[in-house]
C-alpha cells in the first residue's frame, strides 16, 4: 500500500508483540506526544478505520478483500484490477508504456512475490485501473495535512496545559534553602500538609508570581482542535459543524455546510462505478458500489432536505401565480366595473342633455307662442 503503509508497519513491528495486541502492559506507557510521526500515523490510521466503510460492494470476489482493495485506493490513488491463473486480484504497481493522446499511461507494471507474479499488463486489454478520484490521488495527501496540523496542536496544548500548572517561580537564595522547597512542594504535591519550621526558610526563599497566556490562550486552541476535526470530517463528506459562535446555532447555521460535503464522495462514487462496469465487462462479474454507513445516510438526508426545498419554491411559485391571476383578475373586475360606472355616467350626461335641450325647447315654444298673440 505504498511507503505510509511500510512505514506503519515497521513502528507496529517496534513493539513487543506480546503484549502489543493481546496483552495489557502497554497500557501503563504515557502517550508521547512528543513523537510526532507515530501520532501523525495514528490520526490517519483512525481516519481510514472510518473511511474503508465508506462504500458497499456487492459481487466482489474473495480473492478481492474490500479491505484492501479500498485501503490500495484511498492511500495509492488507484488499484490494478488483474486476472491471475483464474482469480481476479486488485494489486497495486506502477504505470509504464507510452502515453496515449490525452499522455495517460498504457500498461501497467505488477510484481507480486507471493502470487509469483511479474507481468507487463496493457490497461483496458487485460487489467482495469480502478481511481480513487478524478486526479488519481487519493486521500492520503489530505489526512497527512490535517494530521500533522492536529499533532502540533495537541503538542501546543500540552505544553499550554503544563504551564498552567505553575502559578509562581520560586526563587531560592541556596542550595539548603531549595532542597527544603522542593521537599515542601512534594509534599503538597502527594497530598499532605507543608509544614515550614524555620524562618530561614522565609528568608531564603522569594515566590515570583507567573502569569501564562492565560485561559484565553486555551480556549483558542481548543476552538482550533475543533475546526481542523470539524474540516477534516467535512472533507470527507460527514457533517460536523465548526461555527465558532459560542451562543446557540440556528437551524440555517448548522445546516449551511451541507452543499460542500457530497462533491468529493461523489466523484469517488462516480469512478468506482464508472470503472466496475469495465471490470464486469472485462471479466464477467457483476459488481455494484453503493454508498455505506454515515455517508449514504447523510446523503440520504440531504436530497430529503434538497426535495423539501423543491417542494417549498413549488409552492411559493404557485402562490405567487395565483397571487399573480388574482391581482390581473382583481385589476380586469376593477377596469370592468370603472368601464361599467364611465357608461353610467355618460347615460345619465346624455339623458340630462336630452332633458336640457327638451326644456329649451319647450321654452322656446312659448316664446313663439306669445310673440304670435
Amino acid at each position: 500500500m505504498g511507503a505510509w503503509h511500510h512505514e506503519r508497519m515497521e513502528n507496529l513491528s517496534m513493539l513487543n508483540p506480546q503484549t502489543s495486541f493481546f496483552g495489557l502492559s502497554n497500557l501503563t506507557r504515557l502517550y508521547d506526544f512528543k513523537s510526532k510521526e507515530e501520532n501523525q500515523q495514528n490520526y490517519i490510521a483512525y481516519m481510514l478505520m472510518r473511511t474503508s466503510r465508506m462504500f458497499r460492494y456487492e459481487g466482489l470476489p474473495e480473492s478481492i478483500p474490500q479491505r484492501f482493495l479500498e485501503l490500495y485506493l484511498q492511500l495509492n490513488g488507484h488499484v490494478a484490477i488483474v486476472e491471475h491463473e483464474g482469480e481476479l486480484y486488485s494489486l497495486f504497481g506502477g504505470f509504464a508504456g507510452e502515453p496515449d493522446a490525452y499522455y495517460m499511461p498504457t500498461q501497467y507494471v505488477i510484481a507480486n512475490p507471493y502470487l509469483r507474479l511479474n507481468k507487463v499488463f496493457n490497461i483496458g486489454e487485460n487489467c482495469v485501473i480502478v481511481p480513487n478520484d478524478s486526479m488519481y490521488t487519493g486521500l492520503l495527501p489530505m489526512f497527512k495535512r490535517y494530521a500533522t496540523a492536529l499533532v502540533e496542536n495537541d503538542l501546543t496544548m500540552r505544553i499550554y496545559d503544563i504551564n498552567a500548572r505553575i502559578t509562581a517561580l520560586i526563587d531560592a537564595q541556596d542550595d539548603n534553602t531549595k532542597d527544603s522547597a522542593i521537599r515542601f512542594l512534594d509534599k503538597v504535591e502527594r497530598g499532605d500538609n507543608g509544614v515550614i519550621s524555620s524562618s530561614a526558610f522565609f528568608d531564603g526563599v522569594r515566590a515570583q508570581p507567573y502569569y501564562g497566556s492565560g485561559q484565553k490562550g486555551i480556549i483558542e486552541l481548543i476552538e482550533y482542535q475543533q475546526y481542523l476535526k470539524a474540516s477534516w470530517f467535512n472533507e470527507i463528506g460527514l457533517n460536523a459543524n465548526y461555527n465558532m459562535k459560542r451562543e446557540s446555532l440556528n437551524d440555517s447555521e448548522t445546516t449551511m455546510d451541507d452543499e460542500i460535503l457530497l462533491p468529493l464522495i461523489d466523484d469517488m462514487l462516480e469512478n468506482r462505478q464508472n470503472y466496475f462496469d469495465k471490470v464486469n465487462e472485462m471479466f464477467g462479474t457483476n459488481i455494484h458500489v453503493e454508498l455505506a454507513s454515515s455517508w449514504e445516510k447523510e446523503r440520504k438526508e440531504i436530497e430529503l432536505e434538497l426535495s423539501e426545498y423543491s417542494e417549498i419554491e413549488e409552492i411559493e411559485e404557485t402562490e405567487e401565480i395565483e397571487e399573480t391571476e388574482e391581482t390581473e383578475e382583481t385589476e380586469e373586475t376593477e377596469e370592468t366595473e370603472e368601464a361599467e360606472k364611465t357608461e353610467i355616467l355618460e347615460d345619465i350626461v346624455d339623458e340630462l342633455g336630452n332633458i336640457v335641450e327638451a326644456i329649451e325647447g319647450g321654452e322656446e315654444d312659448e316664446t313663439c307662442e306669445n310673440d304670435e298673440d
